[in-house]
Order: C-alpha cells, then structure tokens, then sequence
C-alpha cells in the first residue's frame, strides 16, 4: 500500500475540491413555499374552523407505531387525539414501515383536516425505520468533502419520505459542534466549521425539498456548544449575540436565504440573549430522558424555545424568517423541569412558534392553549397567522388533494439498489484515518487478531455482528469479544484473557450518541480498563471510532486511530476493508481533536 499523503493538517481548503461521485444529482428545484392559490385555501378555511380546531392544528403529537386492532386501547387514544384534539400532525418514531402506514393511514381517515406526518430523518428514513436504508451520520458525510453526497441524501430522503406519506422532515442538523464535550449532538452535525455545516445543511435541504419535502434545519439558533443533553436538562449557552452571528447562526441564515421551509428552537438557555432567570417546579415531568440517567438541574433562564426575543426579534425580524417555526419536543427536561404542559404551550406559542411538538401531555396542552385564547392572552389573530400558515403549506404539499398514502407503491420506492450503493459509496469515502505512528494499516493477515467491542448499547447484532460478517467476508480470522455496560465479570475476564493471546488487538470503539441516555456518547468502565492497560502494555492496539470521534481523548496515548463517524453497516464495512488496506482511505476529520488534531487531518492511504 502506497502512502499518499503522511499527515495533512488542511483546513482552509479542505472542502474546497471535490472528487467526482457516480451518477448525476437532481438539480434544485424551484423555491418550495405556498402558492398564491396555498393562502387562498388557508384564508378560506379559517374562516369555517372553530378555536378548538385551530388551536389543535398547532400541536402535533408523537407515536411509536405497531399493529393495533381498531377496537384496542392503543388505536382508540390515537384516534381520540386525532378525532376530538383535532391535532394538526403525528411525528413518527421507530416502527416497522407498513404498519406505520396503515395505521397513519387509518389516522388521515379519521381527520377532518389533513394530518401533516413529520419524522426525523437526520440520517434518512432509515434513522427510525430499520426496514430502510439509514445514510452515514452527518459528520461522516463531511468528512468525504462532497457537499453533492449531502444533495443526494437528500433526495433519497424525500423520495422515500413522500412514498411513507410523511411530508415534513426533521432534518438537516445546522448545529456547529465546536465542544467536543457535546452529549447530544456529536456526529449528527456537519462539523465544526459554520461554512462548512451550512453548505451541506443547504444541500441536503434543497435535494429534500426538490422532492416537495419540507425541510428543517435544527436547533435553532445552535445546540453545538453545549455539553448537557437536554432531553436531560437545560443547557445554557452564554454567547453574546455577536459571538452567535459569527459562528451559530451562519448555517441557518444561510438556509433561510436559500429557502428553507421549518426551523425547530432548541431547549437552550442564552443568559445574554435572554436573562429572564426560570425555577424548577416542584413536580416535573419526566419523558424523554432514559431510566437512570441523571436529570441535570441548573441556575437557568429561559430557554430559546418560550422566548421571544430569540424566536420573534432574532428568527422572524433579524433573519426576516417567515417559514413554520417548531418547537422541539416539548416533553424534553430541559423544558419540563421548569414548565408544567398548559403554560409551556402557551409561552411558545407566545414566543412566535407555529408547531407545538410532541407535548408529555396532549390534552393539558390543548387545555392551556384554548384557555390563553378564551382569555385573550392569546389573540385570535395571533391564532389565525400560525393556522393559516400550517393550512397553506398543507395544501401546498398535495394533502388536501390526497392524504392516504397507498401500500402497494412502497417496495418499489424505498431501499432501492441505488440507495444502499449511495450510503456505501459515502462510508467508503467518510473513513478518515488520524494516527498510523506503528505502521499497523494496512493490518497484516497473518497476525493474530482480536476484535475487541467497547459498546455504549446493548445491540449485538447492529455492532460486533455487522463488523464480524464483514471480515469474515473478506477472509480474515479472528477472535471477538464484546463488553456493554451490562457484562459479566465472567465475560470481562474472558475479554481480558482473549486479547492478551493476540498479536493485534482491534478495539472497536462504539460510542453511539443516544439523545437522552446516561452515557450518550461514552463507553462502559469495564471495556476502558482493559483498554487503557493494552495501551500502557505498548500492546498492537488499533482504535476505531464507531460513533463519537472525540473519544481518543480519553486514549491520548494509542498509536493508531481510525475514525468511521457511527455503526451503521455501510461505514462498518467500509471500515473492515480500510483495515485491510482492501479500500483507499480519503477521509478528512470535520472537526479537530482538542490537543491533539487540527480539523482537515488525514493520512491517506490508497489500497494495493
């Protein structure tokens, strides 16, 4: 294998040139946004809805889907939500693709007014449906230096999107993570770079939007500098509003101003934006936050998403937004620990939110609204601006013309070949190689490997089972041990005594970011201590990054680290044939390693 460039610490050129990719993009189409003929519509049909209608149109309600018999508990509090909430929506989460469906389809049956049906697709359909193909995290994408795989994705994502009936995409992630100790973000973004994270954030929307999508770019105005999640409190930001322009808020102007349709606000304090000062209530709601992971309380202010000066001064008059501003869920700690449901609907609604996401308590939140409005805290014509705007791009998206979406039309639309060739082709291309000080890639076959699986979940089959397959495949042998969180001593002591027989331990690194858990983006202490006594031992030890590439941090001192951004099986099995020098690795770190890489490091190698 020939050394193509030894260590490059490329930064201001790093994504200025760009290799050629397979096939030809879509190009952009026009501007999505509601026609004439779209406020014509919404204007007519505010005029024949009660409040409680209106006021249902702006909250939109999670699920999990499944099977469900129409007489059964589960389908009849769905359809109560549907039928006498009225809501406006349903945001999807993971589920299997037909029963999703049928049940939403079941859902349109039963609305009055079309539902509008949302999902985070950060990463494509596939980040919440395993039946579809899930596309390379973000920061993986970055790191191929090819804004265009971001367009493809997004096309991708809203071809397949509008074949689930979904018209309203989560996506893309503008966050810059500039704190390698972000919890909740990580991966999902672009990258560190603000020029960087907005020119693929934008190419990813108009490829989704080109597909008539609604696009989002999230989480205003930036969750990148944080190191609390705030599923598990609120994290505070305490950036002057000219540190926000510099940095923050340079993907979303650029989004706006190349026609993004939804902005969501994140759950985040901003002292010198907003210094209204908030105290926790004595009864919170706990929803979104894992079971033991510890729920973080601090001196706050309010958060971005009940605050006018954020959403109304900075988003609609200062960056002239006039798209569909949506909350995060609203059942997130880092609102919940402050705000009871009826009066943290109210505030963002107040604030200048059109869509009150995914609240812990759907009819407390409706009740609160339809009080705010009888009472006059909430005018009518404040009512009417956020209705007529979600009426208008419902009708824009064709959900007034045919809201059902037929079954027969979806294996034929989702997870094509090309679509799995796509997130191939990224993970090939995303692998970034950052040490190499022992020469140990490409790995020499006859060497006695040991695969050591340092996992953060308990998903077997999703880790150690896709590397495995994949080695296998491509005729290597090894040994393999896996340690979670929940191991046995006894299945610690076997790891220990496998890797002490190897010649080359590989220490596959599975720090997966899991919005709300305890250890989101770290690895189990158990798997850490045999780690570290390899690396003290001057042990053959090659690290490689499934998930959280900041985690060399904690390993300063391991002679070879490889970075592959996340465990989906595209960038695992890319991974198993960089380690073998079967593949060329090309990859350029989106961001840098605090003391120890610049962002643009690379060694690239090109295979034999």
């Amino acid at each position: 294998m020939k050394v193509f460039i030894n260590l490059a610490l490329i930064i201001s050129v790093f994504f200025s040139s760009f290799a050629g990719v397979r096939g030809q993009t879509a190009p952009s189409s026009p501007r999505l946004e509601p026609s004439k003929g779209a406020w014509k519509f919404a204007d007519k049909q505010l005029k024949k809805m009660t409040v409680e209608e209106k006021v249902g149109q702006v909250i939109h309600i999670g699920i999990n889907a499944k099977f469900a018999n129409q007489d059964s508990d589960y389908f009849q509090a769905l359809k109560k939500d549907v039928v006498d909430n009225k809501v406006g929506g349903i945001l999807l989460f993971g589920a299997p693709i037909y029963e999703t469906v049928q049940l939403v389809n079941r859902m349109q049956e039963n609305a009055k007014i079309p539902l509008l049906i949302s999902v985070d697709a950060e990463t494509g359909v596939g980040m919440r449906f395993g039946d579809a193909t899930n596309f390379p995290w973000n920061m993986a994408v970055a790191a191929t230096g090819n804004p265009e795989y971001a367009r493809k994705i997004g096309v991708v994502t809203g071809r397949e999107a509008r074949a689930l009936g979904i018209r309203h995409v989560y996506a893309p992630v503008l966050d810059v993570n500039n704190n390698a100790d972000n919890p909740v973000i990580n991966v999902r973004s672009y990258g560190e770079d603000p020029e960087t994270v907005a020119k693929f954030g934008v190419a990813f929307m108009e490829g989704l939007q080109s597909q008539r999508v609604l696009a989002t770019a999230k989480h205003f105005p930036g969750h990148g500098d944080t190191n609390v999640d705030s599923h598990r409190g609120l994290p505070m930001i305490d950036h002057s509003l000219t540190s926000l322009e510099k940095t923050e808020l340079v993907p979303f102007k650029q989004a706006i101003d190349a026609g993004i349709g939804s902005i969501m606000i994140a759950h985040i304090g901003l002292p010198q934006i907003d210094p209204t000062e908030i105290k926790p209530i004595k009864k919170p709601v706990r929803v979104e936050a894992e079971e033991g992971a510890e729920i973080v309380n601090l001196k706050a202010t309010m958060p971005a998403t009940l605050s006018p000066v954020v959403q109304t001064q900075i988003l609609r008059k200062e960056l002239n937004f006039k798209g569909l501003i949506v909350t995060d869920a609203m059942g997130m700690s880092g609102l919940t620990l402050y705000f009871d449901q009826k009066e943290a609907g109210v505030r963002a609604f107040l604030a200048g939110a059109d869509i009150l996401e995914k609240p812990a308590d759907t009819d407390a939140m409706l009740k609160g609204m339809i009080e705010a409005v009888t009472s006059g805290r909430v005018t009518e014509a404040r009512l009417n601006e956020s209705v007529r705007k979600i009426i208008a791009w419902k009708y824009e998206l064709g959900l007034y013309k045919n809201k059902i979406t037929p079954l027969d039309q979806i294996d034929r639309l989702v997870s094509t070949k090309d679509v799995g060739q796509l997130a191939d082709e990224i993970g090939e291309k995303a692998i970034t190689l950052v040490r190499n000080d022992a020469g140990a890639i490409p790995l020499d076959r006859s060497k006695r490997v040991c695969v050591l699986a340092i996992s953060n979940t308990f998903e077997p089959e999703l880790t150690l089972g896709v590397l495995s397959r994949e080695l296998r495949a491509n005729g290597v042998k090894f040994t393999s041990a896996l340690l979670q969180d929940n191991s046995t001593p006894e299945q610690v002591k076997a790891a220990q005594d496998m890797v002490k027989n190897a010649d080359v331990v590989i220490a596959a690194l599975y720090g997966r970011v899991r919005s709300g858990a305890k250890n989101s983006v770290g690895l189990p202490d158990a798997g850490v201590a045999i780690l570290r006594d390899l690396i003290a031992k001057d042990k053959n030890v090659i690290g490689v990054a499934y998930g959280n590439p900041y985690i060399l941090g904690a390993f300063p001192m391991l002679k070879t680290y490889m970075v592959a951004y996340g465990d989906m099986p595209s960038l695992q099995r890319a991974s198993a044939r960089a380690l073998f020098g079967l593949q060329d690795i090309t990859g350029r770190l989106p961001i840098s390693l605090p003391g120890l890489y610049l962002r643009g490091t690379a060694i690239q190698l090109m295979k034999k």
